[in-house]
């Protein structure tokens, strides 16, 4: 008995360390973050009495920082060990610079921590020539050079902003954090044509082509931690179609997408447990936006298809058609608190929505529950002031369908079909 006493004792004094931990290093970055924005309000306020260049209608120049704590029961979504962590990170710097009525400048930069979800550090979203075609009455044709951004599901051009995405963490289901930084930009060239009339409505066509490097810390999470070869994106094509009506609160669209990767085997010496391989993956979604005074009302539906040939063996083949959903809605209850409720629902094999042949295929190495994903979310945005909010969120989730990595789940440490998440995040934005 006070053996056992001890030992209890000793994993609560473990538990109040690690939390302890996590909340120094919390303040210690919000502290860090803070002395960030003094220098910066510090400058913006000598550049604005000094009337500099920063402040002409030709230069922009924008950045966010928020900074949070997440806690994960179940699963390695974010950590390891299960710990609450401070690993709720996200600082963005973006400008752009208009060289002349047809040709702009724009990039951003931002910093991430988000543990296992993605790789820590910096990377540029996107840094681009856009040119400006062609104009008239209800015409609008613009060509984008450079690392673009992928503007072409629902949330796609907000996703790399925290105040701007609907919540903290968005469905997995599309905007899997796993693949965040292949497809938040791409290098190569874009175009987006719109048009615009008080009968028809708004309608705005984009179409893209190009590629994205992939480190070998992403190669890991999307492939597997065993996995001492290279991957590499060789090509992603999308196109996608926006309708608004006229004088509605309501936008559709839909979008399609084709991209193709290649592994490269490790050298012989390396002792890589894989082959050379081939990935396709195909992607196509249907999508409906409501925006109303109090209201807003979001869906996605999607199918997808993911083809591999090789990587666990020479000759290895599965293609596989999976499919999904979510539904979204947001209720502005005052001017400062919004509230959000969210449903999504997916699975990896449309002919395997309980997992089961997953498990048999794989002789029970990988459970079934890694054949599926549900979540359930229910969250709080605060808006303290216009350019400094709260959010909070917590998920109920069933199944490990979008973990990383994906390809060879981890089934260790996700050893539950069952698990859940909470959220806080403070965002400011200038």
């Amino acid at each position: 008995m006070l053996s056992k006493l001890k030992t209890n004792a000793a994993v609560e004094m473990s538990n109040r360390v690690n939390n302890l931990y996590c909340f120094k290093r919390f303040i210690s970055r919000a502290v860090m973050l803070a002395l960030i924005f003094t220098g910066y309000y510090a400058g913006a306020t000598q550049a604005e009495e000094n009337e500099t260049y920063s402040n002409s209608q030709d230069f922009q120049l924008h950045g966010f920082i928020s900074q949070g704590l997440i806690d994960v029961d179940g699963s390695d979504f974010v950590n390891d060990d299960g710990d609450l962590s401070a690993e709720l990170t996200e600082i963005g710097l973006n400008a752009s610079y208009q060289l002349s009525d047809k040709f702009r400048l724009a990039g951003q930069v931002v910093y991430l921590d988000g543990g296992n979800r993605y790789s820590e550090g910096a990377r540029i979203d996107y840094a681009l020539v856009d040119w400006s075609a062609f104009t008239s009455e209800h015409w609008q044709a613009n060509v984008y050079f450079g690392r673009f951004k992928n503007n072409h599901w629902l949330y796609s051009s907000s996703r790399d902003i925290p105040f701007a995405r609907p919540s903290i963490i968005l469905p997995q289901s599309v905007y899997f954090d796993g693949f965040r930084d292949i497809a938040v930009g791409s290098d190569g060239i874009a175009t987006k044509v719109s048009y615009s009339t008080d009968d028809y409505g708004n309608f705005d066509w984009q179409l893209s082509y190009g590629k994205s490097p992939i480190s070998d810390e992403q190669t890991k999470n999307i492939l597997s931690e065993f996995a001492q070869g290279s991957a590499k994106q060789n090509h992603d094509a999308q196109t996608s179609l926006y309708w608004q009506p006229a004088f509605s609160p309501w936008r559709f669209g839909i979008s399609l997408l084709n991209a193709e990767f290649t592994y490269d085997q490790g050298h012989p010496e390396s002792g890589d447990v894989f082959y050379d391989s081939d990935f396709t993956f195909q992607y196509y979604t249907m999508n409906a936006l409501y925006e109303g005074e109090n209201w807003e009302f979001s869906g996605e539906i999607y199918q997808q298809r993911f083809i591999i040939d090789g990587f666990y063996y020479p000759g290895f083949q599965r293609d596989s058609i999976g499919q999904g959903f979510y539904l979204q809605t947001r209720y502005k209850l005052t001017k400062k608190v919004t509230l959000l409720a969210r449903y999504e629902d997916f699975y990896s094999d449309k002919d395997d929505k309980d997992g089961k042949k997953l498990e048999q295929a794989t002789g029970g190495a990988v459970p079934y529950y890694f054949g599926f994903h549900k979540d359930i979310t229910l969250g709080l945005n605060y808006d303290i002031t216009s350019d400094f909010s709260a959010r909070m969120e917590y998920h109920w989730v069933n199944g490990a369908g979008k973990l990383t990595p994906v390809v060879v789940p981890n089934t260790q440490i996700n050893d539950s079909e069952d698990w859940q998440m909470w959220a806080i995040q403070l965002m400011y934005w200038f």
